[in-house]
């Protein structure tokens, strides 16, 4: 059977109990926990997930990072952030700010036209699709007429709409 995971001296067992102690959240004191009694030296990894009630790859990934970079590496919680732009979201709002000029400016502002730009910007193809969730991302939304055709006689529609039976609803 392994040995139980070694700990990289960070703290004295003094410090680490009070780091424990001063764990925020429920997650925080979980993480913590995991250190403490990996550093007791009793327990397993295995049992310390059970113990825990976590994954085993969540323990050596915790282990891991105290060993790597001491007990402020624990403090993290999510990755976050943004990891797939092109762009810094500031020059996406400044591409649109220029966007929305022409467009209140009364020229019709199409996804392709941001997409050519984008492409000139970035200095590489991109998607179309990229495009749209870039528009979405920064709350811009399809304003345009409702398709008309060009021979329509309106009059005839207005006297259609008066004229015309309704449907009797069905039982």
């Amino acid at each position: 059977m392994r040995r139980p995971a070694q700990l990289s001296p960070w703290l004295e067992e003094v410090e680490l109990l009070s780091w424990l102690r001063e764990a925020g959240t429920a997650e925080e004191y979980r993480k913590r926990m995991c250190i403490w009694l990996s550093h007791l030296g009793r327990f397993h990894a295995h049992e310390v997930a059970e113990l825990l009630g976590v994954s085993l790859p969540s323990v050596w990934r915790w282990i891991g990072q105290y060993n790597r970079r001491g007990p402020s590496a624990l403090g993290k919680s999510r990755r976050g952030g943004r990891r797939w732009g092109y762009m810094p979201a500031d020059a996406e709002q400044a591409l649109l700010a220029d966007f929305a000029k022409q467009a209140m400016a009364g020229d019709v502002t199409t996804a392709k036209q941001l997409h050519a730009e984008l492409s000139r910007r970035i200095g590489r193809d991109v998607s179309l699709a990229y495009v749209y969730k870039l528009l979405h991302r920064h709350g811009w939304r399809k304003l345009g007429p409702r398709p008309r055709h060009v021979k329509a006689d309106h009059a005839a529609q207005a006297a259609f709409k008066k004229t015309s039976r309704r449907p009797s609803p069905r039982n």
